[in-house]
């Protein structure tokens, strides 16, 4: 076997990385659930929303925090940046290696997150901890699935998943072809915000968090470098 054989068998064990992105797609609706239902009406994954919310805040609607939705905004930058910064020390190499490490990394920090929130659920500092760590861990993340380019998978917006779902449809004059990408990537999102509202409804910010740690971490030991 030669040795470029080789390194495309390597990068083609576990999972597919369509798999793969779907499964953070559940575990971004569990993050979104976690925060804008036990954080203040934040977002931290999905930041279209958090620019409305806070503008939502700025206005003074009740119900919405300034600081935490700009703490969530600025942490989300710089894991972004922190995020590009990976991309181009790690992404010239193996790309089975650099999902791993950067999905690893996600559930080491909502594994933090988890014991923060075991430790001190109703802390004030608790608060701004998992707004601030869970911000930086979507942004490392979303960077990522930017720089890798798999398609109809940004695994943390929707808006333009459901434009081509309607618009590329044969009811709107399209082939549908990519129709069971988007609409699992929907469904996903949606598993993921309704399993993230009943556990944080019935046992509080700590167990949906570990929840999602412990998925990530299982995505990153068995992702591929393959779409």
């Amino acid at each position: 076997m030669s040795e470029q054989t080789e390194e495309i068998t390597q990068e083609s064990r576990g999972l597919r990385l369509v798999a793969v992105l779907l499964g953070l797609t559940v575990v971004s609706g569990l993050i979104d659930a976690v925060s804008y239902l036990g954080l203040g009406h934040v977002f931290t994954a999905n930041m279209t929303g958090n620019v409305v919310v806070l503008g939502f805040a700025a206005a003074g609607a009740p119900g919405f925090s300034v600081p935490h939705t700009a703490t969530s905004l600025v942490c989300f930058l710089i894991g972004a940046a922190a995020g590009g910064r990976s991309s181009r020390w790690l992404g010239e190499g193996s790309r089975r290696r650099w999902v791993r490490l950067t999905i690893a990394t996600e559930a080491v920090l909502l594994g933090v997150c988890a014991a923060v929130a075991f430790a001190a659920p109703h802390a004030t500092a608790t608060v701004y901890t998992l707004i601030a760590v869970t911000a930086f861990a979507m942004g490392l993340r979303n960077a990522t699935v930017r720089k890798l380019g798999v398609p109809e998978l940004t695994t943390t917006v929707l808006t333009m998943t459901l434009t081509g779902l309607a618009s590329d449809s044969r009811a709107g004059g399209g082939s549908g072809r990519r129709s069971p990408r988007r609409t699992a990537s929907v469904v996903a999102m949606a598993v993921g915000a309704f399993l993230g509202a009943w556990l944080v409804t019935d046992h509080g910010l700590a167990i949906p968090l570990l929840v999602a740690a412990v998925g990530a971490g299982v995505l990153a030991v068995v992702a591929s470098g393959r779409e």
